[in-house]
């Protein structure tokens, strides 16, 4: 397989416009038997120089065949964020992009389980009040909670973190370390600031990452939004 990436976008009616476009391909199809199919979940990475991990696109599994060869995404990160020197995406005029795949060998089914208990069970939703959001200090770190058998927090820098400092409100979540566990979890994660007035004007954003059960370590935005959009009372965003 191969990556390809489309840095001026790739949609035929230009809806990618300002966006960067990547996709998954496979190659040297030439190889394989005739109506060969390809089951994979993949995940695209990018990586930021600053904090020294990536950022992920949310895994999605894909049937790759002869008629369907690459898979991928039409808005990945925009041109704007990705070319902004302060976000750490580019530097010396280089990025680096990566794929994580997953092939799934083609097997007969012999059992059956419902996927709504597997849901159930591992998906998890907690909300949390920021009270005078104002007068907070440097960092706020919220309760310890517990999903999936592993302990969280998420932590906000209302004044931004680095150099967002005075212009941007981080976020992050926050894995706690377990002295008992060796094992990786990536989660698959959204983060929403809820709107007072409409359910229909959250800012979300979402993403992935793998953590070790034995570092604790935090993953999410910098610049998860900008102070200005958040104070203004039209918006009527809470925390």
């Amino acid at each position: 397989m191969r990556l390809v990436i489309y840095p001026n976008g790739h949609g035929t009616g230009r809806d990618d416009e300002g966006y960067v476009c990547v996709y998954l391909a496979i190659v040297g199809t030439d190889e394989l038997p005739s109506n060969w199919e390809v089951n994979a979940t993949f995940s695209i990475c990018l990586f930021n120089h600053f904090s020294g991990n990536y950022i992920y696109s949310l895994g999605r599994g894909r049937r790759f065949h002869d008629l369907k060869k690459e898979w991928g995404f039409m808005k990945f990160i925009s041109k704007k964020d990705l070319t902004d020197p302060s976000n750490g995406y580019i530097v010396n005029d280089k990025c680096v992009f990566g794929a994580e795949v997953l092939v799934n060998e083609n097997k007969a089914v012999t059992e059956c389980m419902s996927l709504t208990s597997i849901v159930d069970i591992y998906s998890y939703k907690q909300e949390f009040k920021l009270t005078n959001l104002s007068t907070l200090k440097e960092k706020w770190t919220s309760e310890e909670f517990t999903a999936a058998g592993h302990k969280w927090m998420i932590d906000v820098y209302p004044n931004g973190k680095g150099v967002k400092v005075g212009r941007c409100l981080s976020i992050y979540l926050q894995h706690v370390v377990s002295n008992n566990c060796a094992e990786r979890v990536r989660p698959c994660f959204t983060i929403c600031l809820k709107n007072q007035s409409s359910d229909h004007r959250h800012h979300k954003m979402s993403t992935s990452h793998w953590f070790l059960a034995s570092k604790s370590e935090t993953w999410g935005w910098i610049s998860f939004i900008e102070l200005s959009s958040l104070k203004d009372p039209k918006r009527a965003i809470s925390s």
